[in-house]
């Protein structure tokens, strides 16, 4: 009978800063699911999210030894999976649907609350937005960036950033009600 060792998240990290391959391995074993519900929500799909992890993944190996104990190592783990999901939008930033504020003011109000949707289901209505309003809507509702962080970090203006805001929660309430419409187990998108 073999015994298997157990290590903290703390043992990990020790090892990846050392460029042990077997920590490196047992790392992405036990943060990678976890990481992937992370890419998924600035993802259009599971393979373009599947990318994003395993370039945010090269990204922590090179640079782990910058790791420097501020906050959980975890939340390190993450925050560099939304850098890495961020850079990859920005590169493929042609597709960029931009409404300016004047127009997102024409939008209906969305006081809509989305914490009684299932996650599951939330994820793929999100994964249906188009890039602009997906980025946006997570770095603001999910990430708690604010509309002037992500207008410079998307490289768009602070009403842009909150017109899409207004366009993606709009969006995100027509697609949850045409749901409720067919009810969860039938609807298909």
């Amino acid at each position: 009978m073999k015994l298997t060792r157990s290590y903290t998240i703390n043992d990990l990290m020790e090892g990846c800063k050392a460029g042990d391959r077997k920590m490196q391995e047992l790392l992405y074993k036990q943060t990678a699911s976890k990481m992937l519900a992370v890419c998924m929500r600035y993802a259009k799909d599971r393979m373009e999210a599947e990318d994003v992890l395993q370039m945010g993944y090269i990204k922590i190996f090179q640079k782990i030894k910058e790791y420097r104990g501020d906050g959980s190592f975890e939340g390190w783990i993450r925050r560099v999976m939304v850098n890495t999901a961020i850079e990859s939008y920005r590169k493929n930033l042609r597709s960029l649907n931009v409404v300016e504020i004047d127009e997102a003011y024409e939008q209906p109000s969305t006081g809509f609350d989305f914490g009684t949707l299932g996650m599951q289901d939330l994820m793929k209505v999100i994964q249906k937005l188009a890039d602009g309003y997906r980025m946006v809507f997570n770095m603001y509702v999910i990430e708690g960036y604010s509309h002037k962080e992500i207008g410079e970090t998307l490289g768009i203006s602070e009403g842009a950033s909150k017109s899409q805001l207004s366009r993606a929660r709009a969006i995100l309430k027509e697609e949850i009600i045409k749901m409720e419409g067919f009810g969860y187990a039938t609807y298909t998108g």
